[in-house]
């Protein structure tokens, strides 16, 4: 495309936040605008497919959506690694290639900090592609003993995935027919599973009272010591251990923190507007402290708030819209069962949720999710 005299627009990741405001930009601008996605990943995968590929419930080239699948108008997806961001000049270097951007959107989302816990490098985590892939391997041998799912540090992403793994890890010893010789615990940061829906929390503490499952809240693992098999927590007491499931401290990418953009491993901005302290510099997804859970359904509602503002500037019209702090989360509750909350972040004076009870209905509605954007951002 001939981008001369356009405006132009850089955004720093393809997940959520940046796949859902390219595609707003391109729906509402078309070819008049300039704009560049950059990944250094060649696909996409939704979050809760890392907890399928980890149980052996799909194959890992099954959930990978390639991002040559991405085609927009005025949109170029680039596959480069981000080596430098200078916010104030709105300039990215990568390793092929330098961007300007008129508009830049950083929403390259967030990372894991392994050297934060000691020990959490030799032993196993689910949060990752590769460390789910690893699981999948490892499950088939763990016949008895405890298993420990443990959180290292909060914030982090998908905050109701911790409580699906032990959930679906029940449910997998089950099938192996070791469920009676095996024990499941979690170590949480948190005072509940869900804290800003009571009910979704009560729900869930009921389902591990059920299934036998030890949960620990307001505790993080402060170290594994995989010589003894012992997880430590903050408070200095150990959990022995035949499985550790771990889920790493997180913080943005190391070239965000180099950039000057972040405080306490996260990027300020305005929690309605996304804006960062450079003009015309934004930031969404799980890098941006908005207040809201680091979850895909708010950077995608993150990504619509930030795209109505751009194009109000672009077309000299308006001011666009605020985001609004709202998301659905489907959560797997085991049996084939998913529940769902809707959580609402910003409407009231302090954040409300409202509670679906599992059913197997409730899957359609997750897999109706997982669809529409495939065919939304893929057309597949």
């Amino acid at each position: 495309m001939n981008t001369a005299n356009k405006p132009r627009i850089v955004v720093l990741g393809a997940g959520f936040g940046g796949l859902e405001l390219t595609t707003l930009l391109s729906e509402a601008m078309g070819d008049s605008i300039d704009a560049t996605l950059i990944d250094k990943s060649d696909s996409f995968i939704f979050g809760f497919s890392k907890l399928d590929v980890m149980f052996g419930l799909k194959q890992p080239e099954a959930v990978r959506l390639p991002y040559a699948s991405f085609a927009k108008p005025g949109v170029r997806m680039l596959k480069r690694t981000i080596t430098a961001i200078d916010p104030q000049s709105r300039r990215v270097v990568t390793d092929d290639g330098v961007f300007e951007a008129d508009h830049l959107i950083v929403a390259l989302g967030a990372e894991y900090d392994f050297d934060a816990t000691p020990g959490l490098s030799g032993t196993n985590e689910f949060y990752s592609v590769p460390g789910a892939e690893r699981l999948r391997d490892v499950l088939p041998g763990f016949r008895k003993g405890r298993a420990v799912v443990g959180v290292c540090g909060a914030p982090y992403k998908c905050p109701p995935a911790p409580s699906e793994c032990v959930l679906m890890l029940h449910d997998y010893l089950v099938r192996q027919g070791v469920r009676e010789a095996c024990e499941i615990s979690l170590v949480l940061p948190l005072a509940t599973p869900v804290p800003p829906s009571p009910d979704t929390s009560r729900a869930l503490l009921a389902a591990f009272a059920e299934r036998g499952i030890e949960f620990i809240p307001g505790r993080r693992v402060a170290s594994v010591d995989n010589t003894r098999n012992v997880a430590v927590l903050d408070d200095g007491s150990e959990m022995p251990f035949e499985l550790f499931l771990g889920v790493p401290k997180h913080q943005v990418p190391p070239v965000v923190l180099e950039s000057g953009m972040s405080e306490n491993g996260w990027i300020p901005v305005n929690p309605r507007t996304l804006e960062t302290k450079h003009e015309n510099v934004y930031a969404v997804g799980d890098g941006a402290n908005t207040g809201t859970p680091k979850a895909g359904v708010f950077a995608e509602g993150a990504a619509r708030a930030v795209a109505s503002a751009i194009v109000a500037k672009l077309r000299r019209r308006g001011s666009g819209t605020l985001y609004d702090g709202f998301g659905t989360c489907y959560i797997e509750f085991g049996g084939g069962r998913i529940g769902k909350v809707e959580v609402d972040f910003f409407s009231g004076p302090s954040p409300t949720g409202n509670y679906y009870e599992p059913s197997v209905t409730l899957r359609a509605d997750k897999e109706m999710f997982g669809a529409s954007r495939r065919s939304r951002w893929f057309g597949l």
